[in-house]
């Protein structure tokens, strides 16, 4: 019998915000990818970035600012960077808990690229916010190099736009790497976001969302499941609301109704849901799960979290 291929997408819960949290928070995200190994299914991992891409990218500049002959730091090299670190604690984490129970399978992180297209809308409206608060004069020399800025209460920050992912580029070498039974953590932090130029790879100024590359890296793959791992049980109806109501399990005509109804915030919720709706409307017998780390085996199982089906 075939394995089943499981795309686990790991929200920044599940990686702490400094490097002693990144270090504990992956031995406890590593506990849940090992719950659904020992079910028998091959794994791929995609992980968020949020807070390391944001820390790298304040250093090198910083560094840059106070040191002559030093440059600054594109986005695009950041985005390398914390594919590098947090795809070594992760596994690392990952392979010590397969070894303590008895499960001997390699596991490799793969630095991966994303092509997104230069005329993408989100390079005209950017909205992610990077950074240090930077001061009026830093700002506006921001804005002559050409970049964008944006007031936020604390004072000004630079945004870079959030573009679609169009294609993975080392999609070859992550089937080649499942196909022989290991585990891939790839296109970390939505992936380093690249363009074409002739037969160069050049990195983009953007960081691309995660959960829609994981619902891409999903679909690519030919996934049976897309489980989208964040900071709750399941996804809420009216939230926060009197009438609050926790999702079980729905098909997906339902859930592309909840979403039109924008029950989810933006940023948040919202491109999670969309992700796995996305997934699950392009192939037959396809499940998207939403849930915590702590409940990830039982929510796989159909015991808990919320699941999106083609049919009920």
């Amino acid at each position: 019998m075939e394995k089943k291929t499981v795309v686990l997408a790991l929200g920044h819960r599940a990686l702490g915000n400094t490097l002693p949290e990144q270090q504990r928070a992956t031995k406890e995200a590593a506990k849940a990818i090992a719950d659904i190994v020992e079910t028998g299914a091959n794994i791929v991992i995609s992980h968020s970035n949020s807070q390391q891409v944001g820390m790298i990218h304040m250093a090198m500049n910083e560094f840059a600012q106070n040191h002559e002959g030093y440059t600054t730091c594109p986005m695009s090299v950041c985005s390398a960077m914390s594919q590098g670190y947090i795809g070594y604690d992760l596994q690392n984490a990952i392979r010590a808990e397969l070894i303590t129970r008895g499960i001997y399978k390699p596991v490799c992180t793969v630095l991966t690229q994303v092509l997104v297209d230069p005329y993408d809308e989100a390079f005209y409206e950017p909205s992610k916010v990077i950074g240090r608060v930077l001061s009026n004069e830093e700002a506006e020399a921001e804005e002559r190099k050409g970049n964008f800025v944006t007031k936020t209460k604390d004072g000004w920050r630079r945004i870079v736009a959030s573009p679609r992912p169009k294609e993975i580029i080392e999609l070859d070498s992550v089937k080649a790497l499942l196909k022989n039974d290991q585990i891939v953590i790839c296109c970390g932090g939505g992936g380093i976001p690249v363009m074409e130029q002739g037969v160069d790879l050049r990195g983009a100024s953007a960081v691309i969302e995660k959960d829609l590359i994981a619902g891409l890296l999903a679909n690519d793959l030919g996934a049976d499941t897309l489980m989208v791992l964040t900071s709750v049980d399941a996804v809420a109806l009216n939230y926060k609301k009197d009438n609050e109501k926790m999702i079980g399990r729905i098909d997906v005509r339902a859930a592309r109704r909840y979403l039109e109804e924008n029950q989810f915030e933006k940023g948040s919720m919202q491109p999670k849901f969309e992700a796995v709706i996305n997934f699950v409307e392009l192939g037959a017998m396809r499940r998207g799960i939403i849930t915590s780390i702590p409940r990830a085996k039982a929510a796989y199982l159909g015991m808990a979290g919320t699941e999106i089906v083609s049919h009920l």
